[in-house]
């Protein structure tokens, strides 16, 4: 054998062996790496949905999934989100608010479950008591059809007004029969209520935006809803996905003896659960 042909057999030999060595390697590799998690992308509002998302995350994570949260701070980018396929679910919305809106909207959503009860207050940094409201002063309410009315009927809860008979939380100032202070009623977007705080008598704040603003509902509201109201907030998602497993596993989480305790526990109150 010519004395060259024996080294290049060597290093032929040798190469064969170090590429079943890697292809070996990338195998064993591949078989020890785990599946990638599922990944459900919900948009919710900060305070305090994406507090109690943040606290279904590890129970998710025991399931293989990963919850990604997409915070939303309006009432019309969630929905418009979740019907664009932009995201899985969201969680932000009340009841009557999920249904005013898809009605309007002609979408087709499913309430997965309801998650807790945010109770609405009437709050003020110019009294101390409903009773030194003074005839003209400005009352702020949220826009959005469905808290509008919401508002109205805790005005009227409260004393502050009459509605038409019959109208219950879908009225509109329009329905107002009976106004003994001549209150004026201003309606502006949900999220800018604590804000204009300054500026008028009384705001008619949803509890999430009071938390934001560091508002204790219980300690802070002149006048609050009682805890049986029907403003449940709920996961919601596209009709068709409610039984998707990562969706039945949100569904459990959210609902789920932990998630129970850590509302009471954090909220104190201000903040119920619904399940």
């Amino acid at each position: 054998m010519r004395a060259w042909i024996k080294p290049l057999l060597s290093c032929i030999a040798l190469s064969a062996l170090l590429s079943a060595c890697n292809h070996q390697t990338e195998s064993n590799n591949k078989t020890t790496q785990t599946e990638p998690s599922k990944i459900i992308q919900i948009a919710a509002t900060p305070v305090p949905h994406v507090e109690i998302l943040e606290a279904a995350k590890p129970l998710l994570a025991k399931e293989g999934i990963t919850l990604k949260i997409i915070q939303m701070t309006d009432y019309v980018r969630p929905n418009m989100a979740l019907a664009d396929k932009e995201i899985d679910a969201n969680f932000f919305q009340t009841i009557p608010y999920f249904e005013a809106f898809t009605k309007e909207r002609h979408l087709k959503f499913t309430n997965v479950a309801n998650i807790h009860i945010e109770p609405m207050g009437i709050y003020s940094k110019k009294i101390k008591s409903l009773n030194e409201l003074k005839n003209g002063d400005h009352v702020a309410i949220p826009n959005d059809p469905s808290n509008d009315g919401r508002a109205l009927a805790l005005m009227q809860n409260a004393g502050l007004i009459t509605l038409k008979d019959g109208v219950g939380i879908h009225g509109t100032p329009r329905d107002i029969i009976d106004n003994p202070k001549k209150l004026k009623i201003i309606e502006m977007d949900a999220p800018q209520l604590p804000r204009v705080l300054d500026d008028v008598s009384l705001a008619l704040i949803n509890t999430n935006f009071a938390l934001e603003a560091k508002l204790n509902p219980t300690k802070d509201a002149l006048f609050i809803e009682q805890k049986d109201s029907p403003y449940a907030n709920i996961l919601a998602v596209r009709t068709g996905d409610e039984n998707r497993p990562e969706i039945q596993a949100l569904k459990k989480a959210l609902t789920s003896p932990e998630i129970k305790e850590f509302i009471n526990q954090k909220y104190q109150g201000a903040i119920v659960p619904a399940f």
